[in-house]
């Protein structure tokens, strides 16, 4: 039966130039349970001392729905002041554009200002790749992609994405754009599997965006499945997992990486071994027949 190939040591941030490691470590609970500088510190070198060098927050990391916006970037922050020489071995993404209590805010204005604190916050001049989080229908994709290009000409951004969007969306801001997207950010997982179908991640590899993949996981439902369709694809996975000596979390990993649209898993974990290890993922080899099985227990019902 013969293997798909492994997915690759580096992968390039759509057509930028800029090269990230296939898999990113996200930081949406970096700021939970009082965590220091120090502990913080510890989750960054475990990820990038397992090769894992591409980094995504956000501004709204640490909201608890009545304060602590802004507070995974200010950890983050903190840990690239006690240590500088970080900073040059990460590739940093954030995201912004969600301003609590409203539910989206990409007025010009806004988001001037947001990614300004953003790089405040973070204590650095430019990030590699900034995304609009999620998108505001009030807001008019020319006067958008006007102040990103801004931003990019300024140097504070070097890329851009979006989170979150339709394909629609998508294309109507990369249109305005002069500094074209690089990339998109669904959710993703073997739980939640509409992008292999509807078009998005066709939509990626026409418009050269890497998907990078939040909740790779299903949100922990990997781990405690929930009804039979959970069990039926926690099978498949485990029939994999257990060939290669890897955890199911592991495998879940590698599966997205298969797909040809490059998907970049972000892990989600505040644990040094559970972002550690999902390096292993890129060793662990696929058959079509077993990713297909994953994905026809995803669906339910046999392919056509």
């Amino acid at each position: 039966m013969s293997e798909l190939p492994l997915p690759p040591v580096t992968r390039q941030l759509g057509a930028s130039g800029i090269e990230v490691s296939p898999i990113a470590w996200g930081m949406w609970r970096l700021a939970e349970n009082g965590r220091t500088a120090a502990e913080a510190a510890r989750l960054v070198h475990a990820a990038l001392d397992a090769g894992i060098t591409f980094l995504d927050t956000a501004d709204i990391y640490g909201f608890n729905g009545s304060g602590g916006f802004g507070d995974a970037e200010a950890l983050l922050g903190e840990v690239l002041a006690a240590e500088p020489g970080l900073r040059s071995r990460m590739v940093l993404a954030t995201k912004g554009g969600i301003m609590p209590p409203l539910p989206y805010d990409q007025s010009a204005a806004y988001l001037r200002k947001a990614i300004d604190a953003s790089l405040t916050r973070l204590k650095t001049d430019s990030v590699e790749l900034w995304q609009i989080h999620r998108p505001d229908i009030l807001a008019h994709p020319q006067e958008v992609a006007r102040v990103l290009d801004d931003a990019v000409a300024a140097g504070k951004i070097r890329t851009l994405g979006v989170s979150n969007f339709t394909q629609a969306q998508t294309a109507a801001l990369n249109h305005f754009l002069g500094h074209k997207l690089v990339s998109t950010q669904p959710e993703i997982s073997p739980l939640r599997i509409d992008c292999f179908e509807n078009g998005e991640l066709d939509q990626a590899m026409m418009l050269d965006l890497t998907p990078l993949a939040w909740s790779p996981l299903g949100g922990g439902r990997l781990a405690k499945p929930e009804s039979a369709r959970d069990n039926a694809i926690c099978a498949a996975l485990d029939k994999v997992a257990g060939e290669a000596g890897v955890s199911r979390s592991v495998a879940a990993y590698s599966w997205l990486m298969v797909h040809p649209a490059g998907i970049i898993p972000i892990i989600g974990s505040q644990q040094v071994e559970r972002i550690a290890e999902g390096a292993a993922a890129l060793k662990v080899r696929w058959t079509r027949t077993d990713w297909y099985a994953v994905l026809v227990a995803a669906r339910g019902v046999p392919l056509p």
